[in-house]
């Protein structure tokens, strides 16, 4: 059995995970990953009770119970390079032995569910939808660095995608990875059923020009007219493709869920989000409750 070296797997003097700061017995089984810490207590001011709370860089967790379950809602950041951290270390925390540095022989399953807010692609998608990123696209790149890669993603779509949009191939290549279908038909009856681009970037990644020019001014134009079947891209974020990836790669259920705060079709807008996100977690909250 192989012995994880103290290089790749740091533990900290107090028996926490190196960055979250986390230690075993603080991570329950069902996990919130929202993208800002401000956002963790507004998740967690739902809760009943709260066994801890812990803050390390951008990783701030609280673990407590809601309607008898107990959770953890931790934020990650912004970037999949985030999401690669944190999800590590939650299996890290579940799955290996700190004492031994050996991967326990019972798997333990966390159900890791992404809050975000996004942007909608297709005109059709109001304002204050629920999204649930059925398919995840990385633009990113991260899940091409693990092996398996090919066995999660859906190999078909990922080339007809790149055919259509004459994918640059100086861009890292993309994937494209499904959402745990057992989290995904939990939540159907409350969402809209998503294919979401998780960008590297905020700006040129998303198409946004400021002052630098995007390489393929183009490229959501092409996009927004991709279709597999009947099936379309919806919306753009920055983590959903690494969480389901590596959740799908590590024995995890996964997905994502935005609520939709910007329409492409709309150019100009002023809009108070913050009622969308607290409707979001809300019903989040209690389907979790119910898993």
């Amino acid at each position: 059995m192989r012995v994880i070296p103290t290089s790749e797997l740091i533990i900290n003097g107090d028996g926490s995970i190196f960055h979250l700061h986390v230690k075993p017995e603080q991570l329950a089984d069902t996990v919130i990953l929202v993208g800002d810490p401000g956002r963790v207590d507004l998740v967690a001011s739902y809760f009943e009770s709260k066994e801890c709370t812990i803050e390390s860089r951008e990783f701030r967790t609280i673990t407590g119970t809601y309607k008898g379950k107990r959770m953890t809602v931790i934020s990650t950041g912004i970037g999949t390079d985030n999401i690669d951290i944190v999800v590590t270390e939650l299996d890290a925390l579940a799955n290996i032995d700190f004492a031994t540095r050996t991967e326990k022989a019972e798997k333990r399953r966390l159900t890791l569910l992404r809050l975000g807010t996004s942007g909608a692609i297709q005109p059709d998608i109001p304002l204050g939808s629920f999204v649930f990123a059925r398919t995840s696209v990385g633009f990113d790149g991260l899940l091409n660095y693990y092996a398996g890669r090919n066995e999660v993603c859906d190999l078909a779509i990922e080339e007809a995608f790149v055919a259509h949009t004459g994918w640059n191939k100086q861009c890292p290549a993309p994937y494209f990875v499904d959402a745990d279908k057992e989290l995904y038909d939990h939540f159907a009856d409350s969402v809209v059923e998503g294919i979401t681009i998780a960008a590297n970037g905020f700006y040129g990644p998303q198409g946004r020009w400021v002052r630098l020019q995007p390489a393929d001014p183009e490229l959501n134009n092409k996009i927004e007219s991709f279709r597999f079947g009947e099936r379309r891209i919806t919306n753009f974020e920055m983590e959903s493709s690494a969480l389901s990836g590596l959740g799908a790669l590590m024995g995890h259920r996964a997905g994502t869920i935005c609520t939709i705060i910007a329409q492409r079709a709309v150019k100009d807008m002023n809009t108070d989000y913050k009622p969308f996100v607290r409707q979001m977690i809300e019903m989040a909250l209690n389907k979790l409750a119910a898993l």
